[in-house]
């Protein structure tokens, strides 16, 4: 195994929420200066902090004000909080009745009344999960080695988060909101208890076996009792009613929290009308709420969407009747999507007429926008070092897709899919500000693929999923590309292009995170399938011999990932061109593995040739040029041309380190290649120095049971001895 082994290995941050989030009244005062949307002002509202970057501060829109009965449940937490502790509680119950807002308070007096280290984690989807329980590490003292391994998938990243918090010095909370698939806490073994703290989840599913486990109690929570339910209301809208006519109202809208918020900030900010309680009813009473059922989960989620389309829909016909028509056709864009934070500027298109929809002028996007917020159906939130967003609750957007007019679906899925794409970064950079952004908008993909399959979503969220993976972030690609693939197969067939890539990025992903049977065993799926289909020399053929390469060259099998790489290398250079950065690439891996088959003169000849087509056609910086160096390094040491080999490692290792950073494992490989070179000129104790660093630094990064840590402890072991340290 060369010492390029973890070139690709980096660390992915993903910021994102999903799901049942709390939604509650907004007062929105605009003046004639107000902060546009869509501009580079900061706005003139508050907005609510959300992310990974915040995980002792609850992921909620605007914290409720008054949390009504929810007190005796409250109590029962408390007790446990400040019992013996060690145990897990689930909350469980329908979409919409509140169960983020009573962890919110549950939260919030954990942390300041009874001094405990609140953490708060977005469960929705793995991508959150993973990144908000790494965020809980790193602030318990993880190492950035150690969480770059674990967001890798070089370390167990469960058994890293539930390491630190077993020890932390001071009793913590845990809440774990949204997780209404419990198979992804299940799957990583992410909910365990502890003697150091105290977990809470909040769900939608209440059967799950998960729930049953030993240290793990459950509580259902239900809607309103019929007087809290009209308080709720007459709390938003005081002017409208009175408690017995806010109890008709209540009533009608199933006491469902999430409803009696949309219907009380609906009465609290009307303008040209002004309905009592009594006169909604009666709307209710007349608007029609057959809400077609595409499917109900068993969470309670077909009862919710009913109870919130009585509610929304009410207030989209007033903003209709005040001239914002536009409203109703910017929520169901929205609806198109997932129940996750979208980025305004993948929005701003829109405003800017760069990308049109049918019946909505640009000026009119920003109006229309306000209108959601002022109402209500939307809230705007903050993420990931700032991106401004605008999220709306998944029930509600599960109730207006459902009601939405098939003749309109088409061109509002087509809007949905362009915008994505617009806001997509470039490709071929993997900056944490690009792992962010695209952490962002992957859920959107994966959900516009669930609602409007076909063709174009596929290919849409294939190119998501590749620019996951070519992020560096290996983990959040392993958990897309299956499901991408999986739909892109049903769709479209084994055998389609499309469907292929996909199984491509995750037979990557695989030997990314260590999988190496399992990728060598996709990859020649994917490479016979495209060979049939394509043809031997189309570049995404070629690109497959790359990739099966690889899983080979780390299972010892390199005559037959050299015939490969030699395969791809002309044939990409007849059909891509000799300069192409793809063939470029492919070159380096070929300059990497001649010397572990001993072609010395081979060796030379074409890392000779590299570098310095490198030098004459790419930038000193680009990684392509500093890998074809790094190659020609490792190549030298392993015939021992230590001399000939010093000042290309030195140049490496500044290299690395420069454009990396000294803890990226690659990084370490340069300094590794140092104190080889030292040691093969007779400086032991200068390459004992280097190889005692790599050790502690491979250790950190991919734990004490790595083979390369293992390797590392036994070098040391010889070289102490050889150096009489």
């Amino acid at each position: 195994m060369s010492e390029l082994g973890a070139r690709a290995s980096g660390q992915g941050r993903i910021f994102q929420t999903t799901g049942d989030q709390h939604i509650e009244e907004h007062h929105h005062h605009y003046d004639a200066g107000a902060a546009p949307l869509f501009g580079t002002a900061s706005p003139s509202w508050p907005v609510s902090p959300a992310g990974p970057d915040s995980v002792r501060v609850p992921l909620v829109g605007r914290p409720p004000g008054i949390l009504r009965d929810r007190e005796e449940l409250l109590g029962v937490l408390t007790a446990a909080l400040t019992g013996t502790g060690g145990d897990a509680h689930v909350v469980h119950g329908m979409g919409g009745c509140g169960k983020t807002a009573l962890a919110y308070w549950f939260f919030t007096g954990a942390v300041r009344a009874h001094g405990r280290t609140g953490f708060w984690v977005n469960a929705s989807e793995r991508m959150s999960l993973r990144a908000g329980m790494l965020a809980v590490a790193g602030d318990q003292g993880a190492t950035a080695g150690e969480l770059a391994a674990a967001a890798a998938g070089q370390r167990a990243a469960a058994d890293v988060v539930w390491h630190y918090l077993d020890q932390a010095a001071d009793p913590w909370l845990l809440v774990l909101d949204n997780a209404d698939d419990p198979g992804i806490l299940e799957d990583g073994a992410w909910l365990r208890t502890s003697p150091g703290g105290m977990i809470l989840v909040t769900t939608r599913h209440a059967g799950s076996p998960l729930w049953r486990g030993p240290g793990v109690t459950r509580h259902a929570l239900d809607v309103l009792p019929l007087d809290h339910a009209a308080q709720v209301l007459c709390d938003l809208a005081p002017d409208a009613g009175d408690l017995e006519s806010a109890g008709r109202v209540a009533e009608r809208l199933g006491r469902l929290p999430l409803a009696l918020t949309l219907a009380g900030s609906h009465l609290a900010h009307q303008l040209l009308e002004s309905w009592s309680m009594d006169e909604y009813d009666r709307k209710l009473a007349e608007e029609s709420t057959a809400i077609v059922d595409r499917g109900a989960t068993g969470h309670g989620s077909s009862q919710s969407r009913h109870l919130v389309g009585r509610t929304w829909q009410l207030s989209l016909n007033t903003l209709t009747e005040q001239g914002l028509p536009e409203a109703t056709t910017l929520l169901r864009l929205l609806s198109c999507w997932a129940a996750d934070p979208v980025p305004l500027d993948a929005l701003a298109p829109l405003a800017q007429g760069a990308t049109a929809l049918e019946e909505v002028e640009p000026a009119r996007v920003e109006p229309a926008l306000r209108a959601l917020l002022d109402h209500s159906l939307a809230e705007l939130v903050l993420v990931s070092d700032g991106v401004r967003c605008v999220r709306a609750h998944g029930v509600l957007l599960d109730s207006v897709a459902a009601g939405m007019p098939e003749e309109r679906r088409p061109a509002l899925v087509e809007t949905a899919a362009r915008l994505l794409e617009a806001a997509l970064p470039e490709s071929g950079t993997a900056s944490p500000e690009v792992r962010d952004r695209l952490g962002l908008l992957a859920p959107h993909a994966s959900a516009l693929l669930r609602t409007a399959p076909g063709e174009r979503t596929v290919t849409l969220a294939v190119r998501v999923a590749r620019r996951v993976f070519d992020s560096g972030d290996f983990p959040s690609a392993l958990g897309l590309a299956p499901e991408v693939a999986d739909r892109g197969e049903a769709l479209l067939g084994v055998r389609h292009p499309v469907a292929l890539e996909a199984r491509e990025v995750e037979a990557r992903a695989l030997f990314r995170m260590g999988h190496y049977p399992e990728s060598e065993e996709l990859h020649r799926r994917v490479l016979a399938r495209r060979e049939l289909v394509l043809g031997p020399d189309h570049p995404d053929t070629l690109r497959s011999c790359v990739g099966l390469h690889q899983p080979l060259d780390l299972q010892d099998n390199d005559e037959e990932a050299e015939r490969l790489l030699r395969r791809a290398l002309e044939g990409q250079r007849r059909v891509l061109g000799e300069h192409a950065p793809e063939t470029l690439f492919t070159w380096v891996y070929l300059a990497e593995i001649l010397p572990q088959l001993g072609k010395e003169s081979e060796f030379r000849a074409e890392v000779g040739a590299l570098t310095e087509t490198c030098e004459r056609v790419l930038s000193p910086d680009d990684l392509t040029t500093v890998g074809a160096y790094h190659s020609y390094g490792v190549g030298l040491v392993a015939f021992e041309r230590y001399e000939e080999a010093e000042p290309i490692a030195h140049r490496v290792l500044a290299d690395r380190t420069r454009l990396q950073g000294a803890g990226h494992p690659v990084a370490v490989s340069a300094l590794s290649l140092n104190a080889v070179v030292a040691r093969g000129l007779g400086r032991h104790r200068e390459a004992l120095t280097m190889l005692r660093r790599v050790a502690e630094l491979r250790e950190q990064a991919l734990g004490p049971d790595h083979p390369f840590v293992a390797y590392d402890r036994d070098r040391l072991t010889a070289w102490e001895a050889e150096a009489g340290a």
